[in-house]
């Protein structure tokens, strides 16, 4: 008799990282995809119609007639089979999915949904998903409660008067500031003595939109603070940077009381100018939408998120994005905003050259940002950033990511911290 063949080691593996909710969020993402692709679908149709010299139908994009009403059936079948899952799932959930079964999250899935937030994540939180992530400040892999007795009873001894705040960037979460076996929080909180807190958020959401939500959590940190606070420090990685300055401008038009503690403001690989990946991105667009082939194709890089766009130049205010089509002109439109007065501001820029030379600076950096746009430089004096000389550094043959475990950046941050 033929033994019987073993579970499937992968899937179980897969299955591990997955909770009963995912199902609710992957059947919303499953729906919204088959609407795109009947969209693609029509819009392809009526340019291969036009190019026939056939009727255009209702629209550029939309048939009419007896053509219009098969796209729209699909369309109605498509929703009322994605509505009546949705339904099911959500009547269903609760009785199978109980969080306090999870006690510890799995770091595979937290990063897939870091990266899915970091991608879709307005779109995530304006269609109510499930997987939408929602700002939180953290520690220990858990949300720190915001109410006082609760915090103390959380930090215990932990809590001293130096508040260390650290601020990932694009697609990542808070556990991913551990790299190598080295975590710069909890290298700074040994040699400073200060308490680390890290900060969770939607890095698909606009930056001034994350920035607006953190200078809100960070007063209610202050103010629930254990014991009197005396320094606080923010470490932005790349994205975290621009969310940081964010914050800082809102906090102090808004009369916080926060700002006013804040010593020093710290930056790894912050794009300040933007990042040439994404300037890529919006050439991609504009290339599709230029022959009426393809343009129903561009609605495909159309689907990245606000926060992506945002680094296209380096976006920190509302009045930056506001009232504009993000994916219309690819020009420069941010209100220039120094660097906050009276606090301590630090760069720290990386490049995978060997030395500096005009192919580290401008173009190469450090595989994700140019070395100018880390350091604040800019051609037009009015949107250059202004570090003092000894406030700047560079550390070379160093990857964007490689910033969070560099013993070079490690031991940098104690100088200029201490």
């Amino acid at each position: 008799m033929t033994a019987p063949a073993p579970p499937n080691k992968p899937k179980r593996a897969v299955l591990r990282h997955l909770r009963p909710s995912d199902l609710r969020a992957a059947a919303q993402l499953a729906s919204q995809a088959t609407q795109g692709v009947i969209n693609i679908t029509e819009g392809v149709h009526q340019s291969v119609r036009r190019r026939l010299g056939l009727s255009s139908g209702a629209s550029a994009e939309q048939a009419s007639g007896l053509t219009g009403q098969i796209y729209q059936g699909i369309r109605g079948v498509a929703h009322i089979v994605g509505h009546g899952l949705d339904g099911a799932l959500a009547a269903l959930l609760p009785l199978v999915d109980d969080p306090a079964t999870y006690p510890e999250a799995s770091p595979a899935r937290e990063a897939v949904l870091a990266a899915l937030n970091g991608v879709l994540g307005d779109r995530l939180q304006s269609f109510g998903n499930p997987l939408a992530q929602t700002m939180e400040l953290r520690q220990g892999g858990q949300a720190l409660p915001l109410a006082p007795e609760a915090l103390k009873a959380q930090l215990g001894e932990q809590a001293s008067p130096h508040l260390l705040l650290l601020a990932h960037g694009l697609c990542m979460n808070d556990t991913q500031w551990r790299r190598s076996g080295h975590d710069h929080g909890e290298f700074l909180a040994q040699a400073l003595g200060c308490t680390p807190v890290y900060l969770r958020y939607n890095s698909g959401l606009h930056t001034s939109t994350n920035g607006r939500e953190l200078a809100l959590l960070l007063e209610r940190l202050a103010a629930a603070w254990p014991v009197p606070l005396a320094r606080i420090t923010i470490v932005g990685h790349s994205m975290g940077g621009l969310v940081a300055r964010s914050a800082v401008q809102v906090a102090r038009e808004a009369g916080q009381r926060w700002p006013g503690l804040l010593r020093e403001l710290v930056f790894l690989g912050t794009p300040h100018h933007g990042a040439p990946l994404e300037r890529a991105g919006h050439g991609v667009d504009l290339l599709l939408a230029s022959s009426p082939h393809t343009a129903p194709f561009a609605r495909l890089g159309k689907i990245r998120s606000a926060g992506i766009t945002d680094l296209r130049h380096g976006h920190v205010l509302d009045a930056d994005w506001q009232g504009r089509d993000r994916f219309g002109s690819s020009e420069d439109h941010r209100l220039p905003l120094p660097l906050p007065e009276g606090v301590a501001c630090f760069t720290v820029a990386a490049t995978l050259a060997g030395q500096r030379g005009l192919l580290a600076a401008r173009l190469t950096g450090d595989g994700l940002v140019p070395l100018n746009s880390a350091l604040g430089q800019h051609d037009d004096p009015a949107r250059r950033l202004v570090f003092a000389k000894d406030s700047q550094h560079i550390v070379y043959r160093t990857g964007h990511l490689d910033l969070l475990s560099s013993d070079k950046v490690a031991a940098q941050l104690v100088t200029w911290l201490r």
